[in-house]
């Protein structure tokens, strides 16, 4: 028979394997919450922090029409949990402090807003969300998080170890830069945003990123017709910015966004050559998106 102290002794054992068969179940419920999880990055199919910053880095030093600045590079998965941060330069400080968090903002926009058979970019939420729009008040919906944006030490950030990685940010950004993650299966799994440079260059720059990745399985897409088609995608649509503003800023696709040349080309539909115009406009030549093998 147990004694009053014995059964007390046995209540606390019991009571005392239950945080740890918790902490056991945990850890295999869901490894993308866990700090900087090579092995979920693996699983999930999305790249590691090396292979980002990597890419990156080659992006970055091309010709993108843009300031030439250097950038962030954030990738979240399907879940909107962080699992990336990059930047292109030597030090956090080496390209905007802000565009950090906007970087992490535009991958959680492209991809609450895409779906497994339809992508949007954050380019293509530009006009939709002005007065009048098919969107308006979308900018306004899924705040950031303050509290995630701004925790740790500025040395992490950027690095395997930033903070942000194993969070959801959230927020909503509605202009070039963010772009859902497509597998070769043709599943989405997240989303990339790069900010640093003129939204126009961002967009290029995240386009390029995705493609060396190897994430650019668009199944579909709001741009359609002349640069903006892809005959290698199903139904010739990307996720491509799309410039088609009028004088009085009305998009006759409901989906258009800004030129970022200064000054604009005189004929949108003929930019000068080397202008981020020009460069964007033909992205689906120079880095076509590829299509699922069935």
């Amino acid at each position: 028979m147990l004694t009053a102290r014995s059964r007390h002794r046995t209540r606390l054992l019991a009571l005392g394997t239950v945080p740890i068969a918790l902490l056991v179940l945990g850890c295999g419920s869901d490894s993308s919450t866990g700090p900087n999880s090579q092995a979920a990055h693996n699983l999930k199919g999305l790249p590691s922090f090396s292979d980002v910053r990597t890419a990156l880095k080659q992006v970055v030093a091309e010709q993108n029409g843009g300031l030439g600045f250097n950038m962030w590079a954030t990738i979240i998965d399907r879940a909107g949990v962080v699992q990336v941060v990059a930047f292109s330069g030597d030090s956090p400080v080496d390209q905007w402090p802000g565009s950090r968090v906007i970087s992490a903002q535009k991958a959680n926009t492209a991809n609450s807003f895409s779906l497994t058979a339809f992508a949007l970019s954050t380019a293509n939420l530009y006009a939709a969300v002005q007065p009048g729009g098919s969107l308006f008040g979308l900018q306004e919906s899924n705040p950031v998080d303050p509290t995630t944006a701004y925790d740790g030490n500025i040395q992490n950030f950027g690095t395997a170890h930033d903070p942000l990685v194993g969070n959801r940010l959230g927020g909503v950004n509605v202009f070039g830069g963010g772009l859902a993650l497509y597998a070769p299966d043709g599943s989405l799994i997240g989303a990339l945003g790069v900010s640093g440079d003129a939204s126009c260059a961002d967009h290029i720059i995240g386009w390029k990123l995705r493609h060396n990745l190897g994430l650019d399985f668009v199944p579909a897409g709001v741009a359609t017709g002349g640069f903006n088609a892809n005959p290698n995608n199903q139904n010739g649509s990307t996720d491509n910015i799309i410039f088609d503003l009028t004088a009085d800023d009305k998009s006759p696709s409901g989906f258009g966004h800004p030129v970022c040349d200064n000054p604009p080309p005189a004929d949108v539909n003929n930019p000068p050559a080397g202008t981020m115009t020009f460069i964007a406009q033909h992205l689906p030549q120079t880095h076509p998106i590829r299509q699922v093998v069935p």
